[in-house]
């Protein structure tokens, strides 16, 4: 995954609503949710969760299908995973060196911390 893609998916779920309607996305499964079912249960108003979504779908955390005349929505959990994995390679690979860690072990770098 490339930073850009990253920081626009981290950047996306920063905000509070977006956070709530994804991980309400995320506990539909492949099943999904309608637009109108999770403005009623997040009790948000339809054009605010429509423009959250917008911008889920642009960050594509969240990718809609067609189903009769209603859209369903689904989480892009390869994306997730993408994420996940990003973040273990990118931030929990590194050398811990701080000086509490050089004192807690006689000086010796801990290494190879694991998330």
């Amino acid at each position: 995954m490339e930073m850009g893609s990253a920081l626009e998916a981290f950047s996306s779920l920063a905000q509070e609503t977006r956070l709530r309607v994804f991980k309400l996305i995320l506990e539909y499964g492949s099943s999904g949710i309608t637009p109108g079912e999770a403005a009623e249960l997040l009790d948000v108003p339809d054009n605010t969760l429509s423009f959250h979504l917008s911008h889920l779908a642009r960050a594509k955390l969240v990718q809609s299908r067609r189903e009769g005349r209603s859209l369903i929505y689904v989480a892009s959990t390869d994306l997730v995973e993408e994420l996940i994995e990003y973040l273990r390679e990118n931030c929990c690979s590194r050398e811990v060196t701080s000086k509490a860690n050089k004192r807690r072990h006689g000086g010796k770098k801990k290494t190879g911390r694991k998330c």
